[in-house]
């Protein structure tokens, strides 16, 4: 039977045998392009050139690794031993990952046909030295892990071969000794220096001559270190530092300037440990770009704590026990554009915080402030961020109310901020909605109709103007009389709280401007006291000195029968006149007494009056006293004044016996 296949660009009628030839010629010339792709090998898979073997229970290197492979994988499986040949024909490897094996011995130069090589991982092994010929031939190796062995000898020319090598990772080890690490500090290439004497025993200062005098170096990292206590003696010789790591080493205190060689830092990271306040150490430090304070126990951020670091672009402090963040807390950070502040206590983002980001409204794009208190997210918080990209507010208390209304609309239908996981936020009040999505409770009733609202304020106030126009045209003096009428009784319920009844220590107040001081001295003062033996009150004799005019004023008011007011043109003109006049006016009304008398000096026209004197005619109705003009009736007017003097504080509208005195 004869099978006949057409495909395109071949000639139809072939037979079946005849294309599976063709095939075969085709898969021949695949192979010879790429060598890896002819290998089929049992306990591996190859993909391209990166072949993996990881956890794949070998006990030894497979020896029918293709030779052009560049990336090999053999971690996690439980190789004891390397071997001399087992990588011999690997002359293109580039990328030998071995970690997390059993190794504990290599044969010298058994790496050596590793011409090629630029990165091994012999990370979690069982390396106790690291022998002469160890390295052999590993010329253009740059990346070498080591950490996590047991690695307690280091040869003095074991690294030699190494010079290419810019980063080495020794974390975990048990290094003792500093003649064990001298080598590395002759590569000529190093930029890394990952954790050199972890969970070593090696002094602070001896960590300074390893790793600040190594010329490349410009990245340090010692996490796991027992530092404790940070001097500035420990970075003193590295001014060339770029980043320096001192993450997880039990660091409670630093030095005011532990900081101050890094000529050139960018990063710091400080997580992880025991730092209850920001160090004055990290303050001026202009070059500093990201700084990480996440796991400590902050509980406090200061005005001061973040002054002169004008360069900053990220501040990490997330994981502390920060509960408020003071407006002037961010003043100075001129650069933020990634703020990290979750897992703290802050109960609100308010205006305060925003005061201090002023001018990075339109810089900040990353703010975390999730696993904190917020309840309430502020509107102008959010509004002030326009260049905000990023916002992770997840694990927050949220309270499902109208206050956070606007922050459900925000979330609906703001399209340039991503916020983390907004479809799982849950409500933490009230109780009946506690654990329910915040996007699934409904707050339309909270949308406010301004409008209507404009509407109705607008019009009370329309309503309110022409009321109180009217009242003041036709009212006026109802309306003043009313409220002397309320302050009256405001003054009487305080004096009755304060068990003080009125004295009445003379029998009249003389209320007068100073230059009608001399009729007062020469007429009225010789008539009422040295002829009719009344006793006054006078602002020269009788204020006590030192307190207070209006309380000198209250109290000789208050404290006489009678208030005599020298009416003139000037006493309208003074203010201090004016403020007697109202006292008495305002006794008047707060006792309902007529203690109030008017001696008119000038001929003073009605539209003239201040409100208090035309008031004194609308309440009481009295007669007013005039000094006569051409020395007549002098006699008549002393008597009057006397009748005036005499007759009693009662309500009565009118003393038949002052008919003869003149009205006005």
């Amino acid at each position: 039977m004869t099978l006949k296949v057409t495909m395109p660009g071949i000639r139809s009628g072939l037979t079946f045998s005849q294309l599976r030839l063709n095939l075969c010629f085709l898969m021949y010339c695949w192979v010879l392009a790429d060598p890896v792709c002819g290998y089929f090998l049992k306990n591996c898979t190859i993909r391209g050139n990166l072949i993996l073997c990881y956890n794949r229970n070998l006990e030894v290197i497979p020896s029918d690794i293709p030779r052009k492979v560049s990336n090999l994988d053999l971690a996690m499986n439980k190789i004891s031993k390397i071997e001399k040949l087992d990588f011999t024909d690997l002359s293109n490897l580039k990328i030998l990952n071995m970690s997390k094996n059993q190794i504990s011995q290599v044969d010298d130069e058994a790496l050596g046909h590793l011409d090629a090589l630029q990165e091994l991982g012999l990370s979690h092994n069982r390396l106790t030295t690291l022998s002469d010929h160890l390295f052999q031939g590993l010329a253009n190796l740059s990346l070498l892990h080591l950490d996590n062995n047991l690695i307690a000898t280091i040869s003095s020319s074991s690294f030699q071969p190494l010079s290419s090598l810019k980063t080495v990772n020794l974390t975990k080890n048990n290094l003792y000794n500093m003649k064990e690490v001298q080598a590395i500090v002759q590569l000529p290439h190093l930029q890394e220096l990952q954790d050199l004497v972890n969970g070593s025993r090696l002094k602070v200062k001896a960590l300074t001559d390893i790793a600040c005098h190594i010329p490349t170096l410009n990245v340090l990292r010692l996490e796991y270190n027992n530092i404790g206590n940070l001097s500035e003696e420990f970075v003193q010789s590295c001014k060339h530092m770029i980043e320096v790591d001192i993450s997880n080493t039990n660091l409670f205190q630093l030095s005011d300037f532990s900081f101050r060689p890094l000529e050139q830092i960018r990063t710091l990271k400080m997580g992880h440990n025991r730092l209850s306040s920001v160090p004055k150490a990290t303050r001026n430090v202009p070059t500093l770009k990201v700084l990480d304070l996440s796991f400590n126990i902050i509980n406090k951020l200061g005005c001061s704590d973040f002054s002169n670091l004008t360069g900053l672009t990220q501040l990490i402090i997330f994981h502390n026990q920060i509960s408020n963040l003071p407006g002037c807390v961010f003043q100075d950070l001129k650069e933020l554009r990634i703020l990290k502040l979750g897992s703290n206590k802050i109960l609100t983002l308010n205006e305060a915080f925003m005061n201090g980001l002023h001018k990075l409204e339109t810089l900040v794009t990353f703010l975390q402030v999730s696993k904190n208190d917020i309840t309430v997210v502020n509107e102008t918080v959010l509004q002030s961020l326009p260049a905000l990209t990023y916002l992770d507010m997840q694990d927050n208390a949220f309270t499902c109310g109208c206050s956070d209304a606007w922050f459900v609309q925000w979330m609906e239908s703001n399209n340039q901020t991503q916020v983390v996981g907004a479809g799982e936020f849950t409500c933490n009040y009230p109780a009946d909605l506690k654990d329910t999505k915040l996007l699934d409770v409904e707050l339309q009733f909270c949308t406010v109709d301004l409008g209507l609202y404009c509407y109705i304020s607008t019009t009370c106030l329309v309503l309110l103007t022409l009321v109180a126009s009217f009242a003041y045209h036709f009212l006026k003096w109802q309306v003043i009389y009313g409220y002397y009428l309320f302050l009256a009784f405001l003054y009487d319920t305080k004096q009755r709280k304060k068990h003080t009844p009125h004295g009445c220590q003379y029998d009249a107040f003389i209320s007068y401007n100073a230059h009608d001081e001399p009729w007062v001295l020469r007429e009225l003062l010789p008539e009422l006291e040295g002829q009719q033996g009344w006793k006054l009150c006078l602002h020269h004799r009788d204020f006590q000195p030192g307190k207070p005019i209006i309380d000198n004023i209250m109290d000789g008011i208050y404290g006489s029968r009678k208030t005599i007011c020298v009416i003139s043109h000037r006493y309208l003109e003074s203010e201090w006149c004016s403020r007697e006049i109202q006292v008495a006016s305002f006794r008047l009304f707060d006792e309902q007494k007529d203690v109030l008398i008017l001696v008119f000096l000038e001929e003073i026209p009605t539209h003239q009056l201040s409100p208090y004197h035309r008031m004194r005619k609308l309440v009481k109705r009295r007669t007013y006293l005039s000094w006569p003009r051409n020395g007549e009736h002098i006699v008549l007017f002393w008597q009057q004044l006397r009748l005036a003097l005499e007759t009693k504080d009662g309500p009565a509208e009118e003393n038949p016996i002052l008919s003869g005195v003149q009205a006005l």
